[in-house]
C-alpha cells in the first residue's frame, strides 16, 4: 500500500565552495530517493548574506518536490543531503557549503522543536521568496501568496546567477 504523495517546497543555498554543484548533487541525491521526486527547480539567485552579514554572498534556489515521506523524515533526508555536501554547523546563519530548508509541506502546519512548517522566517527572507515566487507564486505562506509577500521586502540586491531551471541535472 503506497503512502499519500504530497508537495513540499525546499529552499537551498550556500556560500562556500562550488555551491551550484553542491545544490545540484543534493537535488539529484534527493531525487534518487524512491519516496522523493524533484518536480520543479528555480533558477539560481545571488543574494546578500542575511543575519550574520560579514561573509560572502550566497547562491540560492527553491525546489518543489513530491514525497510520501513525513515532514520529519523529509527533514532527515535533507539533513543527510547536507551531510553528504559536507555541511558543518558552526555559526548560526554563517557560511556553509549547503543548506536545505523545508519551506512548506502541503497540508501541514506544525510548530515542533525539531521542525516548524511553514518555515517561520520564510516571508522575511528575499533569498527565499524570490526563487520561490518563480516556481510557486500562488503558494500561501502566513496568510498571503508568495508573490504578494515580495511587495513587503527589499529584493533590490538579488541577481539571477543562472537563469536556467535544468542546471541541476
Amino acid at each position: 500500500m503506497s503512502r499519500t504523495q504530497r508537495h513540499a517546497w525546499l529552499g537551498l543555498g550556500g556560500n562556500i565552495g562550488d555551491v551550484q554543484q553542491a545544490m545540484a548533487e543534493a537535488l539529484r541525491w534527493l531525487h534518487g530517493n524512491a519516496e522523493i521526486t524533484v518536480e520543479t527547480v528555480s533558477a539560481i539567485y545571488k543574494t546578500p548574506p542575511w543575519g550574520f552579514e560579514d561573509q560572502p554572498w550566497f547562491l540560492n534556489c527553491c525546489a518543489r518536490i513530491t514525497t510520501s515521506l513525513s515532514p520529519e523524515d523529509l527533514l532527515s533526508a535533507c539533513q543527510e543531503a547536507e551531510r553528504l555536501g559536507k555541511r558543518e554547523r558552526t555559526v548560526r546563519w554563517g557560511p556553509r557549503t549547503i543548506d536545505i530548508d523545508i519551506i512548506a509541506y502541503q497540508g501541514v502546519e506544525q510548530n515542533e522543536q525539531r521542525l516548524t512548517i511553514p518555515h517561520p522566517r520564510a516571508t522575511e527572507r528575499a533569498f527565499v521568496l524570490v526563487p520561490l515566487a518563480a516556481i510557486a507564486p500562488e503558494l500561501m505562506l502566513q496568510g498571503q501568496t508568495v508573490q504578494d509577500g515580495l511587495t513587503a521586502i527589499d529584493i533590490s540586491e538579488i541577481e539571477v546567477e543562472n537563469p536556467t531551471t535544468d542546471w541541476w541535472h
